[in-house]
């Protein structure tokens, strides 16, 4: 069972007008997110009714998964400025990565810039199945390089469900925490959603992103928000202003 705040709120509500979205897969055909650039175009638009005003979009770079490049990013994501020129969507709309913590990303950072958010901040995320054994020298070594890490979804990673404190070593450790916004209309489940509840109570979530990859995320803005710390999610929204 959920844990529905008595004063329930559609997500869609909550949204502000000059919102700056730093985590999405809208790049047309280069991870698991837009298929075509039709389908960027429309998702872009809906994102655009709820509120969504800048975009910073972040394609996957996955070793034998999604072998993404730098320079394959950025000329797509030229391509795809032109398209949104030519179809009146004049929003801002920039590029950065959502990079998997692995060996391959520490040789990547150490030998070549990566594509930021802002200035230093990168965008990383972990395997769903189990965190790197090397994680904290990766974060470590990430940080000597000159990058502040900011973790993708930190309350959908199952493996530090059963043990809270991990979240805690990792603010330590210098991570910044991005929460997914559907996370707090229970998408991912009921224990993504009670973590993400636990971060937001312990003022451990430093930005919230939508991570759209297609129209059944952009449907579920539709729903109401199962949280308890409303406030603190509405106060989150206003953090990510520093990406302007």
């Amino acid at each position: 069972m959920f844990f529905f705040n008595k004063k329930s709120s559609f997500l869609r509500d909550i949204i502000p007008n000059d919102y700056t979205d730093i985590h999405s897969h809208l790049l047309p055909a280069i991870d698991d997110g837009s298929k075509n650039i039709e389908d960027t175009l429309m998702l872009i638009s809906e994102l655009k009714k709820l509120g969504f005003c800048n975009f910073i979009t972040t394609p996957h770079v996955m070793e034998h998964v999604w072998e993404n490049t730098k320079t394959k990013i950025e000329e797509n994501h030229s391509t795809t400025v032109h398209h949104l020129k030519e179809n009146k969507i004049d929003n801002s709309f920039k590029v950065a990565a959502e990079y998997l913590l692995d060996d391959k990303f520490r040789k990547l950072f150490q030998e070549e810039k990566l594509l930021t958010l802002k200035d230093n901040y990168v965008l990383v995320e972990m395997s769903y199945i189990i965190a790197p054994l090397q994680l904290y020298n990766i974060i470590f070594d990430l940080q000597v390089a000159g990058y502040i890490p900011v973790l993708a979804h930190p309350e959908r990673y199952n493996f530090y469900h059963n043990n809270l404190q991990e979240y805690k070593k990792l603010k330590h450790a210098g991570c910044k925490f991005q929460m997914n916004l559907l996370s707090s209309v229970g998408y991912y489940g009921t224990m993504v959603a009670k973590t993400a509840d636990y971060l937001l109570k312990n003022n451990m979530i430093d930005f919230v992103g939508s991570d759209v990859h297609h129209r059944k995320h952009i449907d579920s803005f539709q729903k109401k928000i199962v949280l308890k710390n409303l406030d603190s999610l509405k106060e989150t929204f206003q953090n990510n202003s520093f990406f302007k």
